[in-house]
């Protein structure tokens, strides 16, 4: 859209909006130009306006006699679309403490390749299987007749940075299977969620999924480390009454 010149006192501020109403799960590209004139329409003096250097060639307009006439302030604007949120229920990755367990982790992303077979984003799902084997894949590419393969960077994010200190060290997660339904445009990514807690724990974490042609998805995700089993029973026999017994046993730490 085009602003009609705008009168602007000196050190004087304007808000410019900039409105981004996204129909497609894909990047936009734009930019916001400002020229700036004198209000009397003279122009700003410069001795060597032949002279200009590249740089600066691109952001002032020269008028006829040498002196500047404009001044140009150019800024990019990058629109990136995320699906909307919704109150999804939380994929579940759930573990005994001290024990280790992989989980399968489905989610739909609507709306991924633009086009005609593109469904704009109307929802998201995540859901955890249980049933399928854990044989992960170092790479998987997914095509069909229409579009070229689509690249997806996904990461776990957490509440703190005290939670993902430590929580980085106790959960791994790898994308196995990547498939994409022609007619609905739907993709559906399957990853292998890898917990092995240390200790009791119950930790909500986002998983987050961005394609590289723009777009972002989000699914909740919750991480529950249940009390350990019990490692042995100690028994005490008491020698008599006000009488101490003693027993001893080792405690072999796991770390340094």
């Amino acid at each position: 859209f085009y602003l009609p010149g705008i009168r602007l006192a000196p050190k004087e501020k304007m808000d410019i909006p900039v409105l981004f109403m996204p129909d497609t799960m894909k990047m936009y590209e734009a930019v916001v130009v400002i020229h700036v004139m004198r209000e009397n329409g003279e122009n700003w003096p410069y001795e060597d306006s032949a002279e200009l250097n590249k740089d600066l060639k691109s952001s002032v307009t020269v008028a006829e006699n040498g002196g500047i006439q404009g001044i140009l302030w150019i800024y990019p604007v990058h629109g990136i679309p995320e699906a909307p949120p919704q109150k999804l229920v939380p994929a579940v990755v759930r573990c005994r403490a001290r024990q280790r367990v992989e989980r399968r982790v489905e989610v739909l992303l609507t709306g991924v390749v633009p086009g005609a077979t593109g469904m704009p984003a109307a929802r998201n799902s995540a859901t955890v299987n249980t049933n399928k084997p854990a044989n992960i894949q170092e790479e998987v590419q997914v095509t069909d007749g229409f579009f070229t393969t689509v690249e997806f960077l996904y990461e776990l994010q957490y509440q703190s940075n005290e939670i993902k200190s430590h929580l980085e060290s106790l959960v791994g997660m790898h994308l196995v299977q990547r498939d994409r339904d022609t007619e609905s445009g739907i993709v559906t990514l399957i990853f292998n969620i890898v917990f092995a807690p240390n200790k009791p724990m119950r930790n909500e974490a986002t998983l987050v999924v961005r394609c590289t042609t723009g777009g972002v998805w989000k699914f909740p995700m919750l991480f529950i480390a249940t009390e350990p089993e019990v490692d042995d029973v100690i028994n005490i026999e008491a020698v008599g009454l006000n009488k101490e017994s003693i027993v001893g046993f080792k405690l072999t730490s796991q770390t340094r």
